[in-house]
């Protein structure tokens, strides 16, 4: 079974047991501080991986980082995975977990890449238009490529907006070329 597969079995499984025990919104916050923490130390999730280290090592570990800053639900629920020798999947879990909160919770997730850093105006406006146009709540991340040269790229779902200048310019090279051929 591939990881992202039984990653989603153990999310599945999670907001169910978080709804179970009115903790829903308490576990989203842990999972998040759980991603970000792995994100930014990469060795806690070598360390969570690594089939040598035992499962107690990794279980005291894991409180020793998150016990006093997560529910119960949430160190019960990595006490499980590490036990059931699921470590190395735990931040796909977390990550799945977040995605099945969101689905749940009709949020969207959007990206706009822009060739400069996006004014708050501007962003708050983006952010305005993609939840009239597609309802709901949206969360809207931005990036900057300067590689764009000007405008920006709007993905939403399997949805994409390109209104960047080097996308333009790759248009007329292309129908130029098409044009000197014939």
């Amino acid at each position: 079974m591939s990881e992202i597969t039984v990653a989603l079995r153990y999310a599945k499984a999670l907001i169910d047991l978080a709804e179970e025990q009115n903790a829903l919104e308490a576990v989203k916050t842990d999972m998040e501080l759980f991603l970000g923490v792995v994100k930014g130390n990469p060795e806690l999730g070598a360390v969570l991986a690594n089939p040598i280290i035992s499962h107690s090592k990794k279980i005291h570990i894991l409180a020793d980082v998150f016990g006093a800053k997560v529910n119960k639900v949430t160190l019960a629920f990595f006490n499980i995975m590490v036990n059931k020798g699921r470590g190395e999947v735990l931040y796909t879990t977390a990550h799945e977990f977040i995605g099945l909160y969101d689905v749940k919770n009709h949020i969207t997730n959007a990206k706009v890449v822009t060739a400069s850093k996006l004014s708050a105006d501007n962003k708050k406006k983006m952010l305005d238009d993609v939840q009239k146009a597609i309802g709901g709540t949206v969360k809207l991340t931005d990036k900057v490529d300067p590689s764009l040269i000007g405008g920006f790229v709007l993905t939403v779902g399997d949805r994409q907006v390109d209104t960047s200048i080097a996308s333009s310019l790759k248009r007329m090279k292309k129908e130029f070329a098409q044009v000197a051929i014939k």
